[in-house]
């Protein structure tokens, strides 16, 4: 038998019953029992004979294992097969979930832009789509908050080849940042080159999956207090300073490997945004 970095494993072993099998594809998450590791499949290819997958844990940390037993999902024990009707060495994707394209340098930026709230928000964004972004040349920018959404729209003067993207935290009907959106949308220009979408959460921190660090639910902070400080005082973690506050977004960021990492209502947002960008007419 061939010895890998991975040690000697007897992939045929027989088991009492059947394990549910699982396909190596992108985005699943496996924890290796023998090891502790847990991580998302990046990709997968053969090596010495046996087909192998690349995972990558919430660290950014990469391992290597043989597809085969000794994982569990969800703490449940499967049998992790070849992805059904796929070569070998399938692209590799890219923390949003599309696929890699190797070689291709960044695109000259467009006119159009993404807009997010603040500096917490384009973080995640760059983080998960980064890649998708540089290869589309769509710039992603921080507003540092939503008041005058209006004026800056204004000043931007979208137009079929200056389209904008923006991207707000709590848009929900009856808000006040749903009145914003709708002033905004009245400025002239707007309407077909400025597409304004939104997620229902406070602040983009809830955007990122609870189990992604370690917990089952977000603390509920009461009306009033102050929700960040608030956030980090319920974890244990330090609160008193915008320093303790930075630190405790890298924390959470660093949680975040992939798009299973980030709750749909955050992920079908951006992605809605980036395709508005990137359609025909919309310049580049």
């Amino acid at each position: 038998m061939s010895h890998h970095p991975w040690g000697s494993q007897d992939l045929s072993a027989p088991r009492s019953s059947p394990l549910e099998k699982v396909e190596a594809q992108p985005g699943v998450v496996l924890e290796d029992v023998q090891s502790g590791f847990v991580g998302a499949i990046l990709s997968t290819e053969k090596s010495g004979g046996l087909h192998v997958m690349v995972l990558e844990d919430r660290r950014g940390k990469r391992r290597t294992f043989p597809i085969g037993f000794g994982f569990h999902v969800d703490g449940a024990p499967v049998e992790v097969i070849a992805p059904l009707g796929v070569p070998d060495n399938y692209p590799q994707r890219t923390a949003s979930g599309s696929v890699r394209v190797s070689n291709q340098r960044a695109r000259v930026a467009r006119a159009g832009r993404i807009w997010v709230e603040g500096k917490h928000d384009a973080e995640l964004v760059e983080k998960v789509w980064g890649d998708d972004l540089r290869v589309e040349g769509i710039v992603v920018e921080p507003l540092h908050g939503v008041d005058d959404l209006a004026a800056v729209v204004r000043a931007f003067q979208p137009g079929q080849s200056r389209r904008l993207g923006i991207l707000v935290d709590h848009l929900l009907p009856g808000t006040k940042e749903a009145r914003i959106a709708d002033e905004a949308m009245r400025i002239p220009g707007a309407p077909g080159n400025v597409l304004i979408v939104g997620h229902p959460y406070v602040d983009v921190w809830q955007a990122v999956k609870p189990r992604a660090l370690g917990m089952d639910t977000w603390p509920e902070i009461p009306r009033g207090e102050d929700w960040k400080t608030g956030i980090l005082g319920r974890l244990g973690w330090a609160n008193r300073s915008q320093a303790d506050i930075a630190n405790g977004w890298k924390r959470i960021l660093g949680g975040v490997s992939t798009y299973a990492d980030l709750e749909p209502s955050l992920l079908g947002r951006v992605e809605e945004v980036i395709d508005f960008l990137t359609a025909p007419g919309a310049g580049g």
